[in-house]
C-alpha cells in the first residue's frame, strides 16, 4: 500500500547521509509500506535506486535479519531477476534526528523497480492482460530463478504471488522482498511462509523453510499462474463453513488433496465456484501437469519426491517449443487436438528439427542454442533465431537470423541460400540450414 510522506520513516525531499557511503542520498518519494518498513525512491546523483527502511518492530523480532542482508550482499544475486539487496545502510550521525523513528534502525538499497512490472497477483486474479506464452516464460524465468539461487545453497522461504512482478508485454519477471532469503538448512528467522504457498511439512510445523519447502511454493505459484487457481481449493473447500487457523492445517496440511489427483476426486474443482480451474487445466500437455500430480501427490509428504527446478525449466521450455495457434479462433495451443477454446480440429504444423530438439512453425516461437547443444541448459536468454509472420500476409511465415554469422543451407527445389545476421528465410520453402550453433531440418506434415 502506498506510504505517506507525512508520517513517513523518511523526510521526502530530504538529502541523508550514511555510514559507509561517499554521497548523500535524496529521498524522492514514497512507495509503499508494511509490516517490516517502508520503501523509498532514491537518487544517488547518478542513477535512483530503491531504499528499505525497516521499524523498530520489525528488527526486535527479527534479530538475524541484519546478519542475512550482509550475506546476501556480499554472495550477490543470483541472476537479474532479483531486486537484491546492494549495501546495507545505518544512519550517519547527522541523519539520525531527521528519521522518524524511536530507533533509527537500517536498511538498505536495492535497484528500483522499472515501469512495466505489475504485481502477479493482477494476473491470478484475472486482472492482467497477458498471452499464453508469456504467462510460460515467466514461470520458465520463475524456474530459473530459483533454480540460481538454489545453487548458491540459499533458500527464499516465502515463495508466494506477493513477491512477484510481471511485464505483461514478454513475460520478464521481477523477485522482491529478498530480505527472506537465508542459507538453506540455517532458518532461524521469523517468516516461515504465507499462507496456501507453505509447504505441509512448514505449515504443521514439523521443519523449517529449506530448498526444498522452496521447490513446493514454487509449484503452488506456477500452478496459480497457469491455472488462476489455488491447487488445495476444489469441494472440500465448500464444505468448510469458516476457513481459520485449524481449517487451513485441515485444508493444506493434514488433509491437502490436489484438485486433480489422479486417483482421489473428492477435491475437484465445483464448475460453478472454481471454473477456471477446469477452463484451464486441460490446455497443458501431460508431460507439465505430471509434474504438478507429482509435487502435489507423493510430494505433499515426501519433499525428497518433488520436482526439482531444472525439471520445470525442461518441461515449461518444450511447452515454448511447441506453442501453436489456432487456425480457426486464433487462441493459443500447447497440444495436439480440437481447440480447447472454439472446439474446431487443427492442421499439423511444419516443425523445425534440431539435433536436441524440435520448435513448431508458429510466429514467435524462438531457437536457442540448449536445441543444439545437449550439454547446455535450457535458457531463454539471446536466441539464435525467431519465427516471424510477413508484415503484409500473416499466413507467410520467416525464420530471421539473430546472430552474428550468415546461414547457409538448401531449398527444397534444390537452390542453396543464404541467411545474413538480421535477415529473414521462408519456413515454407526451406529444406536444411546450417547455422552458427548447428544443422536444422524441415519436418512436413
Amino acid at each position: 500500500m502506498p506510504a505517506s510522506t507525512s508520517n513517513g520513516l523518511m523526510p521526502v525531499g530530504s538529502s541523508l547521509s550514511f555510514a559507509g557511503l561517499e554521497q548523500p542520498l535524496q529521498i524522492l518519494r514514497a512507495l509503499g509500506g508494511g509490516t517490516q518498513g517502508q520503501v523509498y525512491a532514491v537518487s544517488s546523483g547518478v542513477e535512483e535506486l530503491a531504499l528499505k527502511w525497516y521499524l523498530p518492530s520489525c528488527i526486535a523480532r527479527d534479530p538475524r535479519l541484519k546478519q542475512r542482508l550482509q550475506q546476501s550482499i556480499r554472495l550477490g544475486a543470483p541472476n537479474g531477476d532479483f531486486l537484491w539487496p546492494m549495501a546495507l545502510l545505518e544512519p550517519s550521525d547527522q541523519s539520525r534526528p531527521l528519521i522518524r523513528s524511536s530507533e533509527p534502525g537500517f536498511g538498505y538499497l536495492m535497484p528500483l523497480r522499472p515501469s512495466g512490472y505489475l504485481g502477479a497477483h493482477l494476473h491470478a486474479g484475472g486482472r492482467l492482460e497477458i498471452s499464453l506464452q508469456n504467462v510460460l516464460r515467466a514461470c520458465f524465468l520463475l524456474a530459473d530463478a530459483f533454480h540460481e539461487l538454489h545453487l548458491k545453497g540459499l533458500c527464499y522461504k516465502d515463495i508466494s504471488l506477493g513477491n512477484l512482478f510481471l511485464r505483461p508485454s514478454d513475460g520478464s519477471i521481477l523477485i522482491c522482498d529478498n530480505d527472506n532469503v537465508e542459507v538453506d538448512g540455517q532458518s532461524a528467522g521469523s517468516v516461515l511462509g504465507t499462507p496456501g504457498f507453505m509447504a505441509p511439512e512448514v505449515l504443521l510445523g514439523a521443519a523449517k523453510p529449506s530448498a526444498s519447502s522452496d521447490q513446493f511454493s514454487l509449484a503452488v505459484l506456477l500452478f496459480r499462474l497457469l491455472t488462476r487457481h489455488d491447487p488445495f481449493r476444489g469441494q472440500m473447500e465448500l464444505a468448510i463453513r469458516c476457513l481459520d487457523e485449524p481449517a487451513r492445517r485441515r485444508l493444506y496440511g493434514e488433509e491437502a488433496l490436489f484438485i486433480f489427483d489422479p486417483n482421489d476426486s473428492r477435491n475437484r474443482p465445483d464448475p460453478i465456484e472454481h471454473p477456471a480451474a477446469l477452463l484451464t487445466w486441460p490446455i497443458y500437455p501431460p508431460a507439465l501437469q505430471a509434474l504438478f500430480v507429482q509435487c502435489f501427490g507423493i510430494g505433499l509428504r515426501q519433499p525428497h519426491q518433488r520436482p526439482l527446478t531444472g525439471q520445470w525449466k525442461q518441461v515449461l521450455s518444450r511447452c515454448l517449443d511447441q506453442r501453436q495457434l489456432c487456425g480457426h479462433c486464433g487462441e493459443e495451443l500447447l497440444t495436439a487436438g480440437p481447440c480447447w477454446s472454439c472446439g474446431h480440429s487443427q492442421t499439423p504444423v511444419l516443425q523445425l528439427q534440431m539435433p536436441h530438439g524440435r520448435v513448431a512453425a508458429c510466429a514467435g516461437n524462438a531457437l536457442h542454442r540448449h536445441h543444439f547443444d545437449p550439454h547446455l541448459g535450457e535458457t531463454l536468454q539471446e536466441p539464435i533465431a525467431t519465427l516471424v509472420s510477413h508484415p503484409s500476409d500473416a499466413s507467410i511465415l520467416g525464420l530471421r537470423n539473430l546472430g552474428n554469422s550468415p546461414w547457409h543451407g538448401q531449398l527444397r527445389n534444390g537452390q542453396n541460400l543464404t541467411v545474413e545476421p538480421g535477415k529473414t528465410c521462408n519456413v515454407a520453402a526451406l529444406q536444411q540450414l546450417h547455422t552458427e550453433a548447428g544443422p536444422l531440418t524441415t519436418l512436413r506434415p
